[in-house]
C-alpha cells in the first residue's frame, strides 16, 4: 500500500508490483501457502515449505525497499 500499486487485495497488488520483483514466482509461492494455511485449517505446513515461503517473502520485501 505503502508504494501505491494499485489493487484492492494483495494479489491485485502483487500484480501491480510484479515488475518490481525479482523473484515473483517466490512471491506468488508464498502468499498462496499463506491462504491455504488461513483458508484451510487442516492443511500441515512442511518445514521446506516454509523455508521456501520465507525466501519468497524476504525477497519481496527487499525488492520494494522494505527489508
Amino acid at each position: 500500500k505503502k508504494r501505491s500499486y494499485k489493487g484492492k487485495t494483495v494479489g491485485e497488488r502483487l500484480v501491480s508490483a510484479q515488475h518490481d520483483l525479482s523473484d515473483n514466482d517466490g512471491v506468488w509461492y508464498a502468499h498462496k501457502l499463506r491462504n491455504r494455511l488461513v483458508h484451510e485449517p487442516t492443511v500441515r505446513l512442511r518445514k521446506t515449505e516454509a523455508k521456501n515461503a520465507l525466501a519468497g517473502f524476504r525477497q519481496g520485501l527487499k525488492d520494494l525497499g522494505a527489508l
